[in-house]
Parts: structure tokens; sequence; C-alpha cells
């Protein structure tokens, strides 16, 4: 009678475990899906900054250059880009 009463407990333990096991699974698999998407979400991220920073250089360069070398159709350029794009207003 007592080894009966002692191996439910156990086998209900172990269920308990097995029922645990199974959450614990499902929930690594979603966080590793997760941190798959944001790894990817911070690789464009990179690339986009990298395409903003070379992009400053390159107006840096131009502002530069045309400093030492005055141009008024670069002059004109430059000072459109630098203007901040207005609203519409409607």
């Amino acid at each position: 009678m007592k080894s009966d009463t002692n191996n439910t407990i156990l086998t209900c333990a172990l269920g308990a475990l097995l029922l645990l096991d199974v959450v614990f699974a499902v929930q690594m698999i979603n966080y590793n899906r997760e941190l798959r998407s944001l790894q990817i979400q911070t690789m464009q991220d990179q690339v986009v900054l990298n395409q903003f920073n070379q992009l400053e250089s390159i107006a840096r360069d131009t502002i530069a250059y045309n400093q030492k070398n005055p141009n008024a159709e670069l002059t004109r350029i430059i000072q459109a880009a630098q203007t901040p794009a207005k609203p519409s207003a409607k």
C-alpha cells in the first residue's frame, strides 16, 4: 500500500516536471526567434547608419572642396541640401 502511494506521488512529480520542461522549451524557442529577429534588425540598422556616415563624410568633403574652389552651382546645391524641408501647409 505504501509503495503504491509513493509510486503515485513520484509519477505525479515526474509528470509536473515533464510539463515544466515542455513549457520552458517552448519559451526558449520563442526567445531564440526574438533574438534572431533583433539581430537582423540590428544588422539592418547598422547598414543604414554606415550609409548615413558615408553620406555625411561626402557632404563634409564637398563643403570643404567648395570652400577651397568656389563654384556657384555647387554652392546652390549645398545650400539646398542644408535647408531643412518645410512641411506644406494645406
